[in-house]
């Protein structure tokens, strides 16, 4: 049978799934489907920042910067379990230099301007914390003598005159994130659908086909929105559009376990130009250091992997900026790499690419009945306005109106965050039996979604051998968090695998408990166990104690 529907979106990454949060609000009929997991390709990669990109002042996209700190600071105020302030300090190796440059990159240059001195970064924070003063949530901006600089970052190399601090953000789970706007959008309207590992496997130009976990599924959209992120070309070819809109970049990161460095930062991030004028960054995530990122060209997004030159260039640029301290291949636990699905570009400096975004539409013609509308570029930071406009447009297309605006809509576990965390965590420790330490914690996770998991854990949470996570906790979140897979699992609605601290053992454990309730034979349950297994060993080079065993 064919199902009518009013959307189809094809991709569940953060443009797609605040999307659908937005069209479901509006109660309009939409389906969205990705071939992997909600969050789990282009979205589950970025550099974990929530910020306004004070580099792209000097691009002079002034109205992205505007965006962008505007959306950083409602995501605040949104998704405070998720989203939380990172102070941020630029080193500044000169008084006077690329004043002429930023002016010349400003104008249009395709050259990049190096050696950002005091004077240009003074201009620059000062025009960042006016673009941010939308709902703002963080203090303003200083400028640090080299004294003070090394006093508060001993580590710091000595080369540099002066420091800036200013204040962004940065999301700790973005895949789960992710998934908590599906959720949400199914949550608003009953009559959405949301489905992952399902396959678009073509279309008659009327009908869209599909192919997962529920067997063969007919559509017919009366629109489709292509969010495919990198994958967009490949889906218009599939719709039967080809199209040439992304041209994508690697961006690769590294997690260290690196204590030393940790004390060193106090909670900030580093943002600082490498020796070759690249932009690298390195801060505390989940009590490891995370040090990203590259923008190379690449145009593959399913074998994409950080390399061995890239993890080089890194701990290079590491070593350069904080001589003081000592850096190597060993303390590396985790690493990941991904495409920005940035639009087509012939630009000769990829770092120089708008992040801004787009919607072209691919009209209807003869062979096919629905507009194609592509979700091009953008950043993490700037879904929601993204989703906002798009949606917008599609409402008047289908001749409905917007019934609530997303602005100040708090997302998933944000949803009533309590002002006062200990008062929370005591009241739902009475009620649940929890202790009052678990229950905290668990608000810093999961957010107010905690009392639901605190009630399934009682008084006596069982404990993983090598982890925090119970399996109660993880029991709770099989059954209502549609996890398909292991990897659905340990890599996107928890963060077990990418802190590093995901022991074989503990795998296996988790791998017993989806078997349980996913309702998997042996041989499923070992599959997936392998699989999962060999693409953290291999391709996020997390070192897994106990592998052989597992």
């Amino acid at each position: 049978m064919t199902q009518d529907i009013d959307v189809l979106i094809l991709g569940a990454g953060i443009n797609g799934a605040g999307l659908f949060r937005d069209l479901c609000e509006q109660g309009v009929n939409a389906v969205i489907v990705d071939k992997a997991d909600y969050g789990g390709g282009t979205s589950a990669a970025p550099s974990r920042l929530i910020h306004g990109g004070i580099k792209y002042l000097e691009t002079g996209e002034l109205r992205l910067v505007a965006q962008s700190t505007l959306e950083r600071n409602l995501l605040l105020k949104n998704a405070p379990h998720l989203v939380r302030p990172l102070p941020t300090v630029i080193p500044i190796f000169s008084w006077l230099r690329g004043i002429g440059p930023a002016l010349r990159t400003l104008m249009g240059s395709t050259t990049a301007p190096r050696s950002r001195g005091a004077v240009l970064m003074k201009a620059g924070l000062a025009m960042y914390d006016f673009y941010g003063r939308r709902h703002r949530v963080m203090p303003r901006h200083q400028l640090w003598s080299r004294a003070r600089a090394l006093r508060e970052i001993p580590p710091l190399t000595p080369r540099i005159k002066a420091a800036g601090q200013y204040y962004d953000a940065a999301v700790t789970l973005p895949e789960r994130l992710v998934w908590e706007l599906v959720a949400d959008g199914l949550r608003a309207n009953p009559a959405a659908r949301a489905l992952n590992h399902t396959a678009l496997t073509g279309t008659d130009g009327e009908v869209i086909h599909l192919s997962g976990p529920q067997g063969a599924l007919s559509l017919r959209p009366r629109i489709v929105v292509n969010a495919a992120g990198p994958w967009i070309d490949r889906v218009n070819a599939t719709l039967g559009a080809p199209t040439r809109m992304i041209g994508g970049t690697k961006g690769s990161h590294i997690l260290l376990d690196h204590p030393d460095l940790l004390a060193a930062l106090k909670g900030r991030m580093i943002y600082f130009e490498a020796d070759d004028g690249r932009i690298c960054l390195v801060f505390p995530y989940l009590d490891r250091a995370l040090v990203g990122s590259t923008d190379t060209r690449a145009d593959d997004p399913d074998t994409v992997a950080c390399d061995e030159t890239e993890i080089a260039y890194f701990l290079d640029a590491l070593r350069g900026l904080l001589p003081g301290l000592e850096f190597d291949d060993s303390q590396i636990v985790y690493a990941y790499s991904g495409i920005r699905p940035l639009p087509a570009s012939d630009a000769a400096n990829p770092g120089l690419i708008s992040r801004d975004h787009s919607a072209p539409e691919i009209a209807p013609d003869a062979n096919r009945r629905w507009p194609i509308i592509a979700l091009v570029g953008g950043k993490w930071t700037t879904f929601r306005g993204f989703a906002e406009e798009v949606a917008d447009d599609i409402l008047q297309r289908l001749a409905a109106s917007r019934r609530i605006s997303t602005e100040r809509l708090p997302i998933g576990g944000g949803r009533d965050y309590p002002a006062d965390a200990g008062a929370w965590s005591e009241d739902a420790a009475r009620r649940t039996l929890a202790a009052p330490a678990r229950a905290r914690h668990l608000l810093a996770r999961y957010g107010t979604t905690a009392a639901q998991i605190l009630a399934a854990e009682g008084a006596a949470p069982a404990m993983l051998s090598d982890s925090d996570h119970s399996e109660q906790e993880l029991d709770w979140i099989i059954r209502n968090e549609q996890v398909g897979t292991l990897a659905d699992l340990v890599m996107r609605r928890t963060a077990l695998a990418v802190t590093g601290r995901l022991s074989a053992r503990d795998l296996a454990r988790i791998a017993d408990l989806c078997a349980a309730v996913l309702h998997w034979d042996v041989a499923r349950r070992d599959r997936e166990l392998r699989e999962t297994q060999a693409m953290l060993l291999s391709r996020h080079r997390l070192r897994m104690d106990q592998a052989a065993s597992a």
